[in-house]
């Protein structure tokens, strides 16, 4: 028995910070996990600088309602259910989250909570497990599924890793050479050969 487990940013939808970034004009906004692997500093350096520029979940919620998958990612998505379980596992959080699961076609997704105050600032955030993705793929495992993995970042790279079968998409070129043993594709096609030809 087999699921899949997949990133949810730079895999089936567009970065949302650098969406951010861009809407914001605030160009330090684009760093992302694929830049920085401590999430716990990232985050954390991405509240303060919301915080000095005064913009709270309703700005960035707005722009979020302007981003689309990337063209193809539902097609294979669905494709994909039709032979496999599949789980989203993001760092991102339930607030983002929804509006892009609805464009997805409402897959099951595992992620994070943001802490909100009343006037909508955004203060903190809570993470569902330490090293969410890899001990998700653990726990998977310890109940009877094989899992096979991919996404494009740093903090993927623990359950693709401990998975059946693992494998880069979309990745940085630092990413792709620091872990030359990992299976790297660009498109939506190739990753669904591979994911099918693991299940055998």
């Amino acid at each position: 028995m087999y699921i899949t487990c997949l990133d949810l940013e730079g895999v089936l939808v567009p970065e949302i910070w650098i969406a951010f970034a861009k809407e914001s004009g605030i160009p330090e906004l684009t760093r992302t996990t694929r830049d920085e692997p401590d999430y716990d500093k990232l985050m954390k350096w991405r509240i303060g600088i919301l915080k000095e520029h005064g913009l709270g979940l309703k700005e960035i919620r707005d722009t979020i309602k302007k981003i689309d998958p990337i063209p193809g990612a539902k097609e294979f998505l669905d494709e994909l259910r039709s032979f496999s379980q599949v789980i989203i596992i993001s760092d991102t959080f339930t607030q983002f989250a929804a509006p892009l699961m609805e464009k997805l076609g409402m897959p099951t997704i595992f992620c994070n909570e943001l802490e909100v105050a009343k006037n909508g600032e955004i203060t903190g955030f809570k993470m569902r497990i330490e090293n969410s993705k890899y001990t998700t793929v653990k726990a998977l495992q310890s109940i009877g599924y094989e899992t096979i993995a991919s996404g494009d970042s740093y903090n993927d790279l623990g359950m693709i890793k401990a998975s059946k079968a693992g494998f880069l998409f979309k990745s940085t070129d630092k990413i792709k050479a620091d872990n030359p043993e990992i299976p790297a594709y660009e498109n939506y096609d190739e990753l669904l050969d591979a994911i099918k030809k693991a299940m055998v």
